[in-house]
């Protein structure tokens, strides 16, 4: 089983689009795992059908026990994210939206009257599309992003596999965090990036980081029309750096008629569908050179 992830050194560069077209293009049987998890739009693609939920728990955050608070207010005083606040009552209270669960203010409370429970931060779904299994994860409002639900993404996505040949990641955007956990044990990133300064400077960064994991890269150029110049600076940096240059995705209104319409793009004739066409073909030799060589090193 190889694992893909689709990333980008910034968002709006087409990642999911990409996503959803080599979810249709790629041979073999998949499992999908959306791990932009802050906006988890892959399942906006494949139409899936919900078979469960799993509760996703995150940091802990603090509790007041009232009948055991004297008032005395040094928890509001030593919390720094301003989360404890007093009520026109006298009585102290914990904003669970401002609470970042560091236990500072369980540790300066002289009564022991403040606990860190359990808070859940959002849902893990599992659900079946036409082309495979998709794990995706929906945060509630105000709760905080982290690696930890990425993995945990990840992992339900791997018990999904049963004989597939292959695990489909939309990934999150930038370098932080849920973009380490997403790279962590993939053997091929695909970055998807766009001719412009921003995305220039962030493909560079991403790289950077990427630099530091045993995987592959490799390059698509979304909306490469748009200004010839920094794409062929891309694709320069992307020839010095070794990283094979999947291909080039023209502007296409198509593209965004196919996200209204809720699928993949590759469901219509345009030029956006040719130029995903020959980069799925692309990268489908690199996967076959990437099974190859672990089949190979299962033999030595």
């Amino acid at each position: 089983m190889i694992q893909i992830a689709v990333l980008s050194g910034k968002g709006g560069t087409g990642k999911t689009v990409v996503t959803g077209a080599l979810a249709e293009l790629l041979p073999g049987k998949k499992v999908f795992a959306d791990c932009d998890v802050e906006a988890a739009n892959l399942a906006l693609l494949l139409s899936p059908r919900e078979r469960s939920r799993i509760p996703f728990f995150g940091m802990k955050k603090a509790m007041i026990e009232k009948e055991s608070c004297v008032a005395c207010g040094l928890c509001a005083h030593a919390c720094r994210f301003g989360a404890i606040r007093a009520g026109t009552n006298g009585l102290f209270s914990v904003d669970p939206v401002r609470c970042e669960g560091c236990g500072v203010c369980a540790g300066v409370c002289p009564e022991r009257a403040i606990v860190l429970r359990e808070n859940q931060d959002g849902e893990i779904i599992l659900a079946d599309t036409d082309l495979g299994p998709l794990v995706y994860a929906e945060l509630k409002p105000g709760s905080g992003n982290s690696g930890l639900l990425v993995h945990e993404v990840k992992k339900a996505a791997h018990r999904e596999v049963r004989g597939q040949d292959l695990v489909l990641i939309d990934g999150p955007p930038g370098i932080g965090c849920p973009v380490i956990s997403t790279m962590s044990g993939i053997h091929i990133a695909v970055i998807v990036t766009e001719p412009g300064i921003a995305a220039m400077h962030d493909l560079k960064r991403l790289v950077t980081v990427s630099r530091g994991f045993s995987l592959s890269l490799c390059a698509i150029i979304n909306r490469a029309d748009l200004h010839e110049g920094y794409a062929q600076a891309i694709g320069r940096f992307c020839a010095d750096e070794e990283i094979p240059l999947l291909g080039k995705v023209p502007f296409d209104p198509t593209v965004q008629a196919a996200v209204r319409k809720g699928v993949p793009v590759t469901r219509f004739g345009c030029p956006a569908t040719a130029a995903l066409r020959d980069i799925a073909a692309n990268l489908a030799e690199i996967l076959g050179e990437k099974a190859s060589d672990r089949l190979k090193g299962r033999n030595e």
